[in-house]
């Protein structure tokens, strides 16, 4: 039986460079990381890395934080938030897609209410508004509801962070949508982390979104019509302005392996980020579900996520661990390059130093796995050095 108290040894092969390990926590934090010659027999094949963060996890096990679900509960957030760690990602940016105010308000709301919670041990890092500033073109627009989607508006957006006591941490907005190239510049003097996304900005209006502040791009690659011009259209500008990170949803539906190989080499590990864009339906059985605004999802027993409507993908319900496995059998990084995009990476874009890597200081979150060709084997998550999931011991 592993402890539950914060003070402990974890053994296993780094993530950061293939060794054995003995990684010691004290009070929550990473005390040391010592070198071992050898592990003990227990700890043979398992790896210890830094937990996993998601910076868009729009829902989980059944539980949407905008839609998908019926009205967001304190109780719906905590049950996500324990799924997630059973997966291994132990700090994520609650996602609210398109939507009414109304929603954005009482999810907000409700989320914040819910980071406060002991129960959520400090997992949540803020909020991220997909939308409603996105572009209203079918394609572009993916399964947002048209209905909600709206220029900016700064009133708005202070009305939100209000909602959400001031936790609103980062938005995706189309830039060239009327009034947004202000809009990017308030939200940049706010401290709010701007990022492209849903959108079909030419090069000039895209570069002048990263003047005013815009820093990364949100699933490069997608939220974008299937017909596009091939010289005239929003990947090659994002892919060659080196100011933008990039985050990959690396599922194997998203994105074909030639997609995520070229975009890595132009963006290198260092501005790429991994995100698993997880909608309420991960974890779920596969079939038909109506959304509440009244769209059908289908989720395949592949783990494919579509909007049948329009013919475009709605969200991922497989882990952020897939797309760590995934990124490294088609670009050959290795596991600590991929471990990094889905952990320090997407910390620091947001100024989170505390967590994202294997060294003394930082917080306790850490993972034990196996790596696999399709996926890793998460056997231990925790979270500010409790133990919150145990797979051999049925624990989370």
């Amino acid at each position: 039986m592993h402890p539950t108290a914060a003070d402990q040894t974890i053994h296993g092969i780094s993530s950061l460079d293939g060794r054995p390990v003995a990684v010691h926590v004290r009070g929550g934090l990473i005390e040391s990381v010592k070198r071992l010659d050898t592990l003990p027999p227990e700890a043979v094949g398992l790896h210890v890395g830094p937990g996993l963060v998601d910076n868009q996890v729009n829902g989980y096990a059944g539980v949407g934080f905008t839609s998908g679900s019926g009205p967001l509960t304190v109780e719906g957030v905590l049950r996500a938030t324990r799924a997630m760690w059973s997966v291994g990602v132990t700090s994520y940016l609650p996602t609210l897609t398109t939507h009414a105010a109304e929603t954005y308000c009482h999810s907000l709301a409700v989320l914040a209410e819910a980071a406060a919670d002991p129960a959520t041990r400090g997992s949540i890092l803020g909020y991220h508004l997909e939308g409603p500033h996105i572009s209203p073109l079918d394609g572009f627009r993916g399964a947002h509801p048209a209905r909600h989607v709206r220029p900016p508006s700064w009133a708005e957006m202070e009305r939100f962070q209000a909602a959400a006591r001031g936790g609103v941490r980062t938005v995706t907005v189309a830039p060239e949508t009327p009034g947004c190239l202000d809009f990017i510049r308030r939200c940049t003097a706010a401290g709010i982390v701007v990022a492209l996304g849903h959108h079909d900005a030419d090069r000039a209006t895209i570069d002048a979104a990263v003047l005013a502040g815009a820093r990364t791009v949100t699933h490069l690659g997608n939220g974008c019509a299937n017909t596009i011009n091939r010289h005239d259209n929003p990947l090659w500008p994002q892919l060659a302005n080196d100011a933008l990170q990039a985050s990959l949803i690396c599922d194997g539906f998203h994105l074909r392996d030639d997609q995520i190989a070229v975009f890595h080499r132009v963006k290198g590990t260092e501005r790429t980020i991994l995100t698993a864009d997880a909608v309420h339906l991960a974890m779920m059985p596969p079939g038909d579900y109506v959304n509440d605004v009244g769209d059908t999802i289908r989720l395949g027993a592949d783990g494919c996520v579509r909007y049948p409507a329009q013919g475009v993908l709605a969200g991922a319900a497989l882990p952020l661990s897939r797309g760590v496995a995934k990124i490294m059998a088609v670009t050959g990084c290795t596991l600590a390059e991929a471990i990094r995009m889905a952990t320090a990476n997407p910390a620091r874009l947001y100024g989170i130093t505390d967590r994202g890597e294997l060294r003394p200081g930082q917080r306790a979150d850490l993972i034990v796995f196996r790596t696999g060709r399709d996926d890793l084997t998460i056997e231990r998550t925790y979270v500010a050095g409790h133990l919150v999931h145990d797979a051999v011991a049925g624990r989370a």
